[in-house]
């Protein structure tokens, strides 16, 4: 890890080697979420960036679409009881796809810049509430 910010040369090198129409909202939303909060680390999970809060993947980048970028708000790779799992989404920002697990997305830069401080905080959010 670099000694100044929370990248990892593993996602530096990733997206020095990305081809994607949207690299420039990548870059700004990992900014984004790497700035949020110190203890927010990342690494390379499904081919994408991930984001992890005290070592559990929490919010995962999806780079299928040419058409906007998708982030990925789950709690983690195995299946959890989501019975009592609630969320309140001050934001705006989340399509919930299941109890536990949501996307936000972003279809350019200027839409990822006007959504910054909204991302970030939701993804504090997130990232404490499913720790």
């Amino acid at each position: 890890m670099n000694k100044s910010t929370n990248q990892t040369d593993s996602v530096n090198q990733f997206m020095k080697a990305l081809d994607y129409p949207l690299k420039e909202v990548v870059e700004l939303v990992r900014s984004t979420i790497l700035a949020s909060d110190p203890e927010i680390t990342e690494h390379i999970k499904w081919n994408a960036p991930s984001f992890c809060y005290q070592n559990q993947d929490r919010v995962t980048l999806n780079l299928r679409s040419a058409d906007f970028v998708q982030l990925v708000f789950h709690r983690g790779s195995k299946v959890k009881d989501s019975h009592n799992f609630t969320f309140e989404d001050d934001s705006g920002l989340l399509e919930w796809v299941a109890v536990d697990r949501a996307v936000v997305k972003l279809h350019d830069e200027a839409e990822a810049k006007a959504k910054a401080a909204a991302l970030a905080n939701v993804v504090i959010q997130w990232m404490r509430t499913t720790a």
